[in-house]
């Protein structure tokens, strides 16, 4: 049980960083760390599944990591 809980936790955080690096990759430095911020811009399309994606990952990452603490 353990190691397959192990496995599923690896899984998904590397999903989570792709997924992370795919939405930061058309950002530009400036507005990554802040700046840039002068229109409104909502998420449209690919980017608003790719985004409520990397909440659900997020969500399961949290969980099995609490998940994994309490079985050890």
């Amino acid at each position: 049980m353990k190691s397959l809980l192990l496995t599923i936790q690896i899984s998904v955080s590397v999903s989570l960083i792709i997924l992370i690096l795919i939405q930061a990759k058309g950002v530009g430095l400036g507005r990554a760390w802040g700046g840039g911020g002068e229109f409104y811009k909502s998420r449209r399309g690919v980017e608003k599944v790719i985004f409520n994606l990397t909440v659900a990952l997020g969500v399961l990452f949290l969980a099995s990591s609490v998940l994994n603490l309490v079985l050890l």
